[in-house]
Order: structure tokens, then sequence, then C-alpha cells
């Protein structure tokens, strides 16, 4: 269980591992920080160290408030949709035939029959999101099991609000982001392959980030461009 630091307006939960050095954290989309110590750490030399590192954490927690935010999708003609990072106007066309989805290079087409209301048009979009990702995910762990050395039994697609992926490392399983489709596929991949070293470590610890940084050296940047991408404009809670 984790105690907490309390710095006028801003909590921090502690936790402590076997680490070597303190890690200090600000997490979108809310901005709540973190702080691992290695185990043996005093809660009050934890606390001088998050007094130390108090502008930084500010100016991180300003950065993530003042991020872009994509207004809530009302599925109607005209509007804006990010697809693998790429910006595309929607269209919506009406007829009695089963719904479809179409990609050209500068246009979604939403094809439904009369009357679909939002959270129908919505369904639709976000089933073709997922057929997208199954084209893309397969190649990308096929790609990465021979060289991370794992095997994965199997992947999920999901709405999750505060996580790109998570990894079940018991069962060989990982499970992704369906917004994820939204993204660069670079930055995808970032994401697949931070789940698969999740199968080798389990935890963030200091063997997890040796791995990714030798097999995916760029990952600092690939992750601070994906937290820096505008959120979907769900209520986001823990």
């Amino acid at each position: 269980m984790s105690e907490m630091i309390e710095l006028g307006e801003i909590s921090i939960a502690v936790t402590r591992k076997d680490i070597k050095n303190v890690h200090l954290s600000v997490h979108p989309p809310d901005g709540r920080v973190t702080l691992v110590a290695p185990t043996g750490t005093r809660l009050e030399v934890a606390r001088a160290y998050a007094i130390s590192k108090l502008r930084w954490i500010r100016a991180q927690q300003e950065k993530l408030e003042n991020q872009a935010r994509e207004t809530p999708r009302e599925f109607i003609g005209r509007e804006s949709h990010y697809l693998w990072g790429r910006r595309y106007l929607l269209t919506v066309v009406e007829h009695d035939a089963k719904p479809s989805v179409t990609l050209d290079h500068k246009r979604i087409t939403l094809s439904l029959r009369p009357g679909g209301d939002q959270e129908k048009r919505a369904s639709v979009i976000h089933e073709w999101h997922k057929s997208l990702l199954h084209g893309l995910i397969p190649p990308l762990i096929e790609k990465w099991e021979p060289r991370l050395g794992v095997a994965v039994n199997a992947y999920f697609l999901q709405r999750m609000k505060t996580k790109w992926g998570s990894c079940n490392h018991r069962a060989g399983h990982i499970r992704l982001n369906t917004e994820l489709v939204k993204k660069p596929k670079d930055l995808v991949e970032y994401v697949v392959v931070h789940e698969m070293i999740h199968l080798l470590e389990p935890t963030h610890s200091e063997r997890f980030v040796a791995l990714l940084s030798e097999h995916f050296p760029t990952w600092r940047e690939a992750r601070a461009e994906l937290n820096a991408l505008p959120l979907t404009a769900e209520a986001w809670n823990e």
C-alpha cells in the first residue's frame, strides 16, 4: 500500500521497490503524481526529493492541463476524425444496405441505413477501428516475438480510460486500447513492444527499462509523443 506525501495542492503516492534510484512520474491524463523509491528510503527523504522537484511537477501538470483534448464526436458530416495520426473529414451516407466504412486520402465515409442514431454510428466506426487494429497488431506481435524471445498467447482490444495497454504475464496475454487506431503506427508499435516486454519483466523495474532501451531505443520519445497527442473526450476516471 502506498504512503502519501502532501505538498500543498499536490498529492504524491509513494511506493518502495528493489531499485537503486528514485523515479518521480506525472501521469496523463489528470497529472497524478507517483514516486517510487528504493526499499530502505525514509518518507522524509522521499519528501525532500519531491520538494526539490516541485517546479518540474507543476510544469508537467500544467502541460497536461493545456494539452489538446478532442471534443466529443457526434459522427456527423464534415467532422474531423483521426486515423493513424492523420486527420480525415467524415462523410455520412444513408442508404438501405449493411453499414460500412470506407477510406480515401482525405475522407472517411460512413454508410448506414436511414435513421441510424449517434450511438449506432459510433458503434459502426468502433467496429471498423477494431478491424483496422486486428490488421496491424498480429504482424507486429509476429515481428517482435522472436526478437524478445516471448510468446503472446492472445491479444485483446478494448476501450481503456487510463492506459494504452496492459499485460497479464502469467497468461501470456496483452490488452490494447482501441484509441490507438488514432495514433501513428510507430507509436502503436511502441505500445505493443512495451506490453510484450512485460512478459519478461512484469513491473516497471530497472530491468524492464533496460530491456525496453535495448530493443526500442526511442521509447522515451515515443512515449512523450503519445502522451502529447490529443486525448479522447471521455471523462477519464481512475
